[in-house]
């Protein structure tokens, strides 16, 4: 995923159907310099991790 997008869908109030090794999750905020977005599982929001925008999949 592109770092532009990946910041307009952290920003809608509507869900995306975003998925990080085919786990839907929600995208926290988005780290331009290093290209990372930092996400959570949608079922387990406490299990936040720092991915790389490469690893995320809009569906």
């Amino acid at each position: 995923m592109n770092i532009q997008r990946a910041k307009e869908i952290s920003a809608l109030p509507e869900m995306v159907h975003v998925t990080h090794n085919g786990v839907p999750v929600y995208i926290q905020r988005v780290d331009e310099d290093t290209k990372t977005a930092r996400v959570y599982p949608l079922y387990q929001p406490d299990r936040e991790q720092t991915v790389p925008l490469n690893s995320l999949t809009e569906h």
